[in-house]
């Protein structure tokens, strides 16, 4: 379930890089063989159409989309009548909406289109365009999206006699009301609330793909109760329990907001982020759920995104691979990966890797003089005052893209920080650089479309407009010759703001090379030999203003020093043979890395499948038992606690002077625990050991279960023993603590309780060794 797909520029339902992912992701699935079904929204005017002011200034239009006229199918009843899901609103109202049917290869993808004849006007427009309206139209799509795509895929499996799916997957937290439609669905067969939520959560993956709070939607709690409980949707569900998944409990949250990436993690047993970094800043963002748990353990994972290599390679890359290899390895190198298949790359002689890369530059500036052209005249510009296009862009300078949305954190005109020095640059006698910049800013943000202005009326000066052009209008289309055409792209996002990014992976697929901050899947697989990494000024006395100065000077130092000469440094064959090895490199290296292919086989083995197990273990008598133990635990752990631990040396060689451990012991540890009631069966109780950093915090600890010897006692306590071995050298300290266990929960954390001892518990937690 996804709020945008990015499929084809046909089929313009998408606003930037979560739409294009989910396309690829479709794509990479149908040629996997995955049995996956897309669930979206159909935008009557899609995003927006982009094209300039005289005075540079983004203008939005809206044309009207025909789904007649589109590659889509509505999906009909036996009987010929368009199929309609309905959802109730306040005052008795209704919100239909028909399903049209795209066929992505061999996945079906399901759009809702709520522009039907029997909604008021206002409910016709729900589905109007991406990422509009205000905050009741944004609710009202997301329900649509969630629980209306809920009905839809229950329409097309009883219609299509496809099987029902067991994994429900929310790209996210726009579809997160899919969760509670599935309740209400258990709630009819007659199963409880609490059960029916661990149904539908141990069966449901969420992926999160915003660093940032203020990129998750959030609504006033006032105006979600208005439309669940009584008079609208879902009515047998109580109100109280709806709110109590989105609302922001832990410190610093708003208690009167709603917010659906909240909501998304309570409902989804497991979740991920698209990058390793991203993965480690989610679990830092969303550790108030889990209180006590270092951000280490949020259970939350990541998968770094990929990209659907036969879309976004260019047919000239593709025939070179083809008689290299043969068409079919090459089509499977794309498709399914494998470093063994990309391989055969370094054997291609450098002279047709540099003679591809001039064709493909030659297409993109026959391209963008085509574009510019447009633009001016829609502008206002005559013909004969466009007679400098023809020498805009030359097939032979170093070519330099950045092309994304324009929120501020991309930082679209950070080049633009020293003016005279990116003049330079452009106009360098000997090593000239040129630079094609396109963009989108978000109709509503005003500070967006002025870094648009500021970039556009840089590239407008005479002096420099040969050399740097905006093309406005990005999309798909243009980007499927942008990427391929570039010989560096550009990536300065504000680190670590930039979840994963993939338009840098689409132009490495095509010999381009990457010249990006150390952000999203940079920060995972960059190496010197295949690209550039702008140094980061992120410490926390560096002031915006500075930084954006240190990293621009950053990023001119490289591109004088480093990068210029060496795309125009030749060998003794007038070939530039160690910028073509680096290309070579990058295809090599990265190729198999950034495929869809490699990210959607992840999605399987470490989401999908698990997920799929555990729905299919939680049968209504199961759910009942898992939600009466956690009930149970909940009740019972305030009476939870660590009451003593004592330790001793029962290896060689013993404590070492005044008691202090020395590497190689063993030490055994005894503890005694109060459960409160609850049995062992019902806990683990762990020794969390590692190195200690300055103010005495454990890192990279390793945890060593213990087992129960006798109890409980008269004081209700039980003792647990276990060696814990002292392995490593350095600042090295221990402690011990309590989970819940059931062999049901996803990981540790799951239910976010957790029992530390207290400050005197004997010789609880401590430093070993120093």
């Amino acid at each position: 379930f996804s709020p945008e797909f990015g499929v084809t520029g046909a089929l313009p339902q998408y606003s930037g890089g979560l739409g294009i992912l989910a396309g690829d992701h479709l794509k990479s699935a149908s040629d996997l063989g995955v049995p996956l079904v897309g669930v979206g929204l159909l935008y009557r005017h899609g995003y927006f159409r982009q094209s300039l002011s005289r005075e540079g200034w983004q203008q939005e239009h809206y044309p009207l989309l025909d789904p007649n006229e589109l590659p889509l199918a509505l999906l009909r009843e036996a009987d010929g009548h368009p199929v309609q899901v309905a959802l109730a609103l306040p005052g008795g109202r209704s919100l239909r909406a028909y399903v049209w049917q795209a066929q992505v290869g061999r996945v079906p993808l399901l759009l809702l289109d709520s522009d039907v004849e029997e909604n008021d006007p206002r409910e016709r427009d729900v589905t109007d365009r991406l990422y509009g309206g205000g905050s009741e139209h944004r609710l009202l799509q997301e329900m649509l999206l969630g629980i209306g795509g809920v009905r839809a895929v229950r329409a097309y499996c009883r219609l299509t006699g496809h099987a029902a799916p067991e994994v429900f997957h929310t790209n996210e937290g726009h579809a997160g009301f899919l969760g509670l439609e599935r309740i209400h669905e258990l709630a009819a067969e007659g199963l409880e609330f609490a059960p029916a939520l661990e149904a539908v959560r141990a069966g449901t993956v969420f992926t999160t793909h915003t660093p940032v709070p203020a990129g998750i939607d959030r609504f006033d709690r006032e105006l979600v109760a208005r439309h669940f409980g009584g008079g609208a949707e879902l009515p047998d569900i109580d109100i109280e329990r709806v709110l109590a998944l989105g609302l922001e409990t832990y410190p610093g949250g708003d208690p009167n907001c709603f917010n659906m990436a909240v909501m998304g993690l309570r409902l989804a047993q497991r979740a991920n982020g698209v990058s390793t970094l991203h993965g480690e800043v989610s679990r830092r963002m969303f550790a108030g759920l889990w209180p006590g748990f270092d951000a280490a353990e949020v259970p939350i994972t990541s998968v770094t995104n990929g990209v659907h290599a036969p879309t976004w390679v260019a047919p000239e890359v593709f025939r070179l691979g083809a008689r290299q290899i043969g068409a079919g390895r090459t089509e499977d190198a794309l498709a399914v990966g494998g470093s063994e298949r990309w391989d055969a790359v370094a054997d291609i002689p450098d002279g047709e890797i540099w003679e591809l890369r001039r064709s493909l530059r030659e297409q993109l500036v026959a391209e963008a003089r085509e574009r510019l052209a447009a633009s001016w005249r829609e502008r206002g510009a005559g013909t004969a005052e466009l007679g400098w296009i023809d020498g805009v862009l030359d097939p032979d300078v170093l070519t330099i893209g950045f092309a994304r949305r324009v929120p501020s954190y991309k930082r679209l005109t950070l080049m633009l920080r020293d003016r005279d020095r990116l003049m330079e640059l452009l106009l360098h006698p000997e090593r000239p650089v040129q630079i094609v910049v396109a963009g989108k800013a978000h109709p509503a943000d005003d500070g967006g479309k002025r870094l648009v202005q500021e970039l556009v009326r840089f590239a407008d000066d005479p002096r420099v407009r040969h050399r740097i052009v905006f093309l406005p209008d990005y999309g798909m289309t243009m980007a499927q010759k942008l990427y391929p055409g570039c010989d560096i792209w550009l990536n300065n996002p504000l680190r670590p703001l930039e979840a994963c990014g993939t338009s840098g992976m689409k132009a490495a697929l095509n010999g381009c090379l990457n010249l990006s901050v150390l952000d999203g899947w940079w920060e995972e697989w960059y190496e010197p030999d295949f690209g550039w990494s702008i140094p980061t000024a992120d410490g926390a006395a560096v002031d915006h203003d500075r930084r954006d100065d240190l990293e621009a000077a950053a990023l001119y130092e490289l591109l004088e020093e480093r990068i210029a000469p060496r795309f125009y440094e030749r060998g003794a064959g007038g070939l530039p043979e160690r910028w073509i090895d680096m290309v070579r490199r990058t295809l090599v290296t990265l190729g198999p890395k950034v495929l869809a292919g490699r990210m959607v086989r992840e999605y399987v083995q470490q989401l999908y499948a698990p997920a799929a197990r555990a729905h299919r273990a939680l049968d209504p008598a199961t759910a009942r038992e898992l939600a009466d133990w956690k009930a149970r635990v909940r009740d019972a752990w305030a009476g939870v606690a660590v009451d003593h631990v004592e330790t001793a040396a029962t290896s060689t060689p013993a404590a070492g002077v005044n008691g202090t451990a020395e590497l190689g012991s063993t030490l055994a540890l005894r503890v005694r625990v109060a459960l409160g009631g609850l049995t062992p069966s019902d806990v683990e109780v762990q020794a969390v050991a590692g190195r200690v950093d300055e103010s005495d915090r454990i890192t990279d600890p390793t945890t060593v279960p213990l087992k129960p010897t006798t109890g409980p006692d008269l004081d209700a306590t039980w003792l647990y023993e276990g060696p814990l071995p002292l392995n490593r050298t350095g600042p090295y300290g221990y402690t011990v603590r309590i989970l819940p266990s059931h062999p049901l929960l996803a990981a540790p954390a799951e239910l976010g309780l957790i029992a530390f001892p207290a400050e005197a518990t004997g010789e609880a937690a401590g430093v070993l060794m120093r």
